[in-house]
């Protein structure tokens, strides 16, 4: 290869492919998932009705202050490495360093789950084939879209969120029509909301336990961050997001959740049963389209599902390929994995990263299981720390910002309620972190403890040592020197802009 050849191909950018609607599309589908679709029963059966939507709305009030505080770094500095550039920027490089393997992990190892997940939602249709097969089809099948642009992931996802946002409106209106009574038979009114313990049950104990739940049903809407170094107009596009997914998530979490608490009593072992399995016969949305009268609700459930999986494992593919290339971008990972194809595309990374998730997919296939279990548990809490940094780096950044005599005014998109919002998830957070095992803590069950809060010691120590590795230069970025800058985008050619990980 002549010296100009090579120049050209170190010096290719990411391309910025991603238009409004795929951004909009991407926030949304990253929240909903097998967490709605499967484990929204089990809420309502631990701590009815009543307290599984206060459980919910407190976690999307937090939510919400975490996306607005990504969507005024995001904006102002829309770059592929997001967490990870902004960790390094605007707490110290340890810490970026510790965010962006963290996250990358993360995501790597959800795909695995992803992959072990579509097997088994396959064998409902076809059990006598094996799970390996569609584990090998489904993965050559997101490499593939993933592979081909950015813009190519966009679509993707666009259709593979929109089958999910279809069916949950229409479970949403079906299940208002058979609540006033006009399908389904006799309308249930408000007795499953007054019967036995309903509308709280189990007390603040229950409440608080499906708050941790409600905490992993959401995550993934931060991966609209991640996309910002490749969308066409983050400036416009990016706080339209923000501003617009809080409330339609909330609608179709608060109002599932609604829906099912009016027409499934709490006591219905059915629910129960949702949040511990994986058969879809079991799931109340396949239990509300049934007494619907729809009689296929099974197998249209059963392709919603398959549908959510493989949308989580497209986005989290993308979203760790972009993390390891804005990585070995700034030299926080091996220089290889900053190669682009001619579209654009960080193939090597996108390699390594589906190897991992092939990786973690034949350890629960073909093993005992337990390297698989210890492997999520690692990655369990990885969504919780990531919206810690996004609070605190935040926090940091606005502080910064002003002290260096920055007008807000100027910011494209401002977190409106600064600096109570971030202070207020960051709180939440700290709860939510500590409270995922508690029960066994008390009664001092060891392994149980390690498997749930693994992912904390982990994520310290990629921090302490990398401080350790490079010194002095890791140190906590004064609010005076910090780097405050953004990335100026025209949008009239930011289809043709590259995206950056850094500048």
């Amino acid at each position: 290869m002549n010296e100009a050849a090579t120049s050209a191909r170190e010096n290719r950018e990411l391309k910025r492919g991603l238009k409004s609607r795929h951004l909009q599309m991407i926030a949304i589908g990253g929240a909903i998932g097998t967490g709605l679709f499967l484990g929204s029963g089990g809420t309502i059966s631990q701590a009815g009705p009543g307290g599984a939507l206060l459980a919910y709305a407190a976690i999307g009030v937090m939510v919400l202050f975490v996306m607005q505080s990504l969507g005024e770094m995001s904006t102002h500095l829309p770059v592929a490495g997001s967490f990870h550039t902004y960790g390094s920027k605007y707490v110290s490089p340890s810490f970026g360093f510790a965010m962006g393997w963290n996250y990358w992990f993360n995501w790597a190892i959800t795909l695995a789950a992803e992959l072990v997940a579509a097997g088994v939602i396959m064998s409902f249709w076809l059990p006598d084939v094996p799970s390996w097969v569609w584990a090998a089809i489904f993965l050559i099948l997101l490499s593939g879209l993933n592979f081909l642009s950015a813009k190519a992931f966009g679509e993707g996802e666009f259709w593979f969120a929109a089958i999910k946002v279809i069916a949950v409106l229409a479970f949403l209106v079906l299940g208002v029509l058979m609540i006033v009574g006009i399908i389904g038979g006799e309308s249930p009114g408000m007795s499953n909301w007054t019967k036995g313990e309903a509308p709280f049950v189990g007390g603040w104990v229950s409440i608080i336990s499906v708050f941790m739940i409600a905490g992993f049903s959401f995550q993934g809407t931060e991966l609209v961050g991640v996309t910002a170094g490749e969308s066409a107009n983050p400036r416009r596009d990016m706080p339209r997001a923000i501003r617009t997914v809080f409330w339609r998530i909330m609608l179709f979490y608060i109002g599932a959740i609604a829906v099912i608490g009016f027409l499934l009593p709490y006591t219905d072992p059915s629910l129960l049963t949702s949040a511990n399995s994986e058969d879809v016969t079991a799931s109340p949305f396949t239990l509300v389209f049934e007494r619907a009268g729809i009689a296929v609700a099974a197998s249209v459930m059963n392709a919603v599902i398959l549908t959510a999986i493989l949308s989580a494992g497209n986005s989290g593919l993308y979203a760790s390929t972009r993390m390891l290339y804005a990585m070995a971008k700034e030299g926080t990972a091996p220089r290889l994995f900053a190669r682009l194809n001619e579209r654009g595309v960080p193939v090597m990374a996108l390699l390594a990263t589906a190897v991992i998730g092939l990786f973690g997919f034949l350890s629960e296939v073909m093993g005992d299981g337990g390297a698989y279990t210890w492997l999520i548990n690692v990655s369990g809490l990885s969504g919780f720390i990531v919206w810690v940094g996004i609070a605190w780096c935040h926090f940091r950044f606005r502080r910064a910002y002003v002290k260096q005599g920055h007008d807000v005014a100027d910011l494209p998109y401002r977190a409106p309620l600064f600096p109570v919002g971030p202070i207020i998830a960051l709180i939440m957070l700290v709860v939510v972190i500590i409270g995922q095992n508690v029960q066994a803590v008390v009664e001092g069950r060891v392994l149980e403890v390690a498997s749930a809060y693994i992912g904390l010691p982990a994520f310290l120590l990629l921090w302490l040592i990398h401080r350790l590795v490079t010194g002095r230069r890791s140190r906590t970025v004064a609010l005076d020197e910090m780097d405050v800058d953004g990335l100026e985008i025209t949008p009239t050619t930011a289809q043709d802009r590259p995206g950056v990980a850094g500048h």
